[in-house]
C-alpha cells in the first residue's frame, strides 16, 4: 500500500507543478481504486499467515499468536490503502498542516482505544490489532472530511469523475516499480527478523531483532519525512519546468539529512542502556539491545540518506531504476552476507543486523547512480 501509494508522488507532483490542478483529484480516485483492489488478495494472504510461518520454520506459538494478530488487522489494510493516497493528494500540493494534526488527533485517539482494549476488556494483541484499524479508518475520515470541505483543496478535489477508471493500467504501470522499490527494503528488514527465528533461542533473538526493527523505524521517520518532502518539491518543480530548482533542494535536504541522521543516532548510542527498558523488562533482552544499538546508530547514517535519495527518485518518476538499485544493494550483497555472518560465521542476531549497516552504504551507493 504504501510503495504503489507513492507512485502519487510522481503522478501528482508533476501536475501540481504544470498547473494541471484537476488531473490530482482523478489521480487519488484511480490510485484508490487500485489499491483497494489490490487489498482482497493480500487479505487472503493474511489469512495463512500462521501457516506460512510454520512451513519456514518458525517457533509455532509465535506463528500462531502472529497469524491471530494479523486477521485481526485485516480492516486496517484498506483503510491504509485510502489513506496513502489521501496523504500523497495533500503532501504534493505543500498541505503539511492538516496531515499533522489529523495524525495528532488519530495518535490521541489510539492511545485511549488501545489501553482500553488491551487492558480494560483483556483482548491482548487482538486489541492492538483492533485499535489500529479504528485509528486508520478515524485518520482516512478525518482527511476525506478536509478534502471535501476544504478551500485549499476546490482546484483539485472536483468531486468523483468516472474518468478515473480509465487509466488503471498506466497507473499500475508506475505503481509496481515503485511498490517493489519500497517492499524491497522494507522486506529485507523484516527477513531478518524471520531469520533470526531460526537460531537458537528464537523467543530471544526474535524479540531483540523485533526491537530493532521498530528502533529503525522510529529514527527512519524523520528521513521519510524529509524524503516525502523532497519528492514533492522535485516534482512540483520539474513539473513547472525549473530542474535547477529541483536540484538545489536536493542538496540542501541532503546536507539537512546528514546531520539529523549524526544527531540521532548520537541520541540512540548515549540511551543505549536503558533504550531496551521501553520494550522489554527482561534483562537479558535488555544487555543484548546495548550491544545491538551501536550498529542500529550506524545504519541509520547510511539509511536516511538513502531514504531522501528515493524519495527524489520518485519525484523525478525514475522508480524503475530505484528498485533495481535496491535489488542490487539487499537481495545481491545484503541477505547473502547476512546470512554468512549469523549462520556460518555463528555470530547470531547480531551478524544478521551488522550487515545492515554495509547493506544501507551500498543502498547509498547504487541510489546515487538512479537518481
Amino acid at each position: 500500500m504504501l510503495g504503489m501509494g507513492s507512485a502519487l508522488e510522481t503522478l501528482c507532483g508533476q501536475s501540481y507543478g504544470a498547473m494541471q490542478y484537476h488531473s490530482l483529484g482523478i489521480y487519488m480516485q484511480r490510485a484508490v481504486f487500485v489499491l483497494l483492489l489490490v487489498c482482497f488478495p493480500v487479505t487472503v494472504l493474511w489469512g495463512y499467515t500462521s501457516q506460512i510461518l510454520i512451513a519456514f520454520g518458525q517457533d509455532h506459538a509465535i506463528s500462531i499468536e502472529a497469524g491471530l494478530y494479523v486477521r485481526w488487522l485485516v480492516p486496517a489494510l484498506f483503510a491504509y490503502g485510502i489513506l496513502q493516497c489521501q496523504m500523497r493528494f495533500l503532501q504534493t500540493q505543500n498541505i503539511g498542516s492538516p496531515l499533522l494534526v489529523s495524525s495528532g488527533v488519530t495518535a490521541l485517539i489510539h492511545l485511549l482505544v488501545c489501553w482500553l482494549l488491551v487492558f480494560k476488556y483483556g483482548l491482548g494483541s487482538k486489541g492492538t490489532a483492533l485499535a489500529t484499524s479504528i485509528s486508520y479508518w478515524t485518520n482516512v475520515a478525518l482527511l476525506a472530511l478536509y478534502i471535501r470541505f476544504s478551500p485549499s483543496c476546490k482546484k483539485t478535489w472536483t468531486g468523483f469523475k468516472r474518468e478515473a477508471f480509465g487509466g488503471s493500467m498506466d497507473f499500475i504501470k508506475l505503481a509496481l516499480p515503485s511498490s517493489i522499490m519500497l517492499c524491497i527494503e522494507f522486506w529485507s528488514f523484516e527477513l531478518i527478523v524471520l531469520l533470526s527465528g531460526l537460531l537458537p533461542n528464537p523467543k530471544l533473538e526474535t524479540s531483540v531483532l523485533s526491537i530493532s526493527l521498530n528502533t529503525t523505524g522510529l529514527m527512519f521517520m524523520i528521513p521519510y519525512g524529509l524524503g516525502a518532502a523532497i519528492s514533492t518539491r522535485v516534482s512540483n518543480e520539474l513539473g513547472a519546468g525549473r530542474p535547477e530548482a529541483a536540484r538545489l533542494a536536493v542538496i540542501v535536504v541532503v546536507i539537512v539529512t546528514m546531520l539529523e541522521s549524526l544527531v540521532v543516532g548520537i541520541c540512540i548510542l548515549l540511551a543505549r542502556n536503558i533504550w531496551g527498558y521501553v520494550y522489554s523488562n527482561e534483562d537479558q533482552v535488555v544487555k543484548y539491545i546495548i550491544v545491538m544499538v551501536p550498529i542500529l546508530a550506524i545504519s541509520n547514517v547510511f539509511d536516511g540518506i538513502q531514504c531522501v535519495l528515493s524519495g527524489i527518485t520518485r519525484g523525478c518518476g525514475l522508480q524503475k531504476a530505484g528498485a533495481v538499485a535496491n535489488i542490487v544493494a539487499y537481495y545481491v550483497v545484503g541477505v547473502p552476507s547476512s546470512v554468512i555472518f549469523a549462520f556460518l560465521l555463528h555470530i547470531g542476531g547480531k551478524g544478521l543486523w551488522e550487515k545492515e549497516a554495509s547493506k544501507a552504504g551500498e543502498r547509498v551507493n547504487c541510489s546515487s547512480i538512479a537518481s
